[in-house]
């Protein structure tokens, strides 16, 4: 059986963010920047929750692409960032030294979240998967390009040579698969509301107008109507 019909799963997993940096983000043209950096942040929280093994690494951080997004880095403040000169993260010995620590614990399904997808995303995950025997699952909205077209058709070369693309919010809710898994209920549902969107939003109304519950949130007196005369 390909091991790719073995869904992502907290113990199979580990997720590398490569050049999450503002000069990066300046470029990109294939999604908003501020969505972008929401579902960057969102992944980051979703590996926290499951445990899983992250890597940081940037691109000449002081002499051109900036610190990495300090949104991203208030979720692993204990995170070595693994500093690079090649665009290519492959090249770079500490990052194959991270992520094959992980593997051998057999974390080798590499989750992926880069700028730009063109770049430095597909030069990776197609060094590495030559290389190595693991797979690479990139989430294509938690990473952007310099253009629609870069976007799609780096997207379309890295899934011809093997790549797995996905979604950060599908990759949240494969780790946790099954609502019954109490234990992080309660992290997956309350990071859906923050960085989720409508599907947030839906869970609030329906705790509060189908289900009865408590807002989430306490706030002044709600006053009125009253009509103007």
């Amino acid at each position: 059986m390909s091991s790719k019909l073995q869904v992502l799963t907290p113990q199979n997993s580990q997720i590398i963010f490569i050049d999450q940096q503002p000069q990066m983000a300046f470029g990109v043209q294939s999604i908003d920047r501020q969505v972008l950096k929401n579902n960057v942040v969102g992944l980051a929280k979703a590996a926290r929750i499951f445990n899983i093994p992250t890597t940081i690494t940037t691109v000449e951080t002081d002499s051109f692409s900036g610190n990495t997004f300090p949104e991203l880095l208030a979720v692993v403040p204990d995170n070595d960032i693994l500093e690079r000169t090649s665009m290519n993260s492959w090249d770079d010995q500490n990052v194959r030294d991270a992520l094959a620590k992980h593997a051998a614990d057999g974390r080798k399904k590499i989750v992926v979240a880069g700028l730009w997808t063109e770049v430095c995303n597909t030069t990776f995950a197609l060094s590495c998967m030559n290389d190595t025997d693991y797979e690479i699952y990139m989430v294509a909205d938690a990473s952007g390009g310099t253009s629609v077209d870069a976007h799609k058709y780096a997207m379309d070369r890295m899934v011809q040579a093997g790549v797995v693309p996905v979604t950060w919010q599908q990759v949240l809710l494969e780790w946790q698969r099954d609502w019954a898994r109490k234990q992080t209920y309660e992290a997956v549902t309350s990071l859906v509301k923050e960085h989720s969107g409508a599907y947030g939003m839906g869970i609030d109304y329906a705790v509060t107008h189908v289900h009865g519950g408590a807002e989430r949130v306490s706030h002044g007196k709600r006053i009125g109507p009253n009509p103007a005369k």
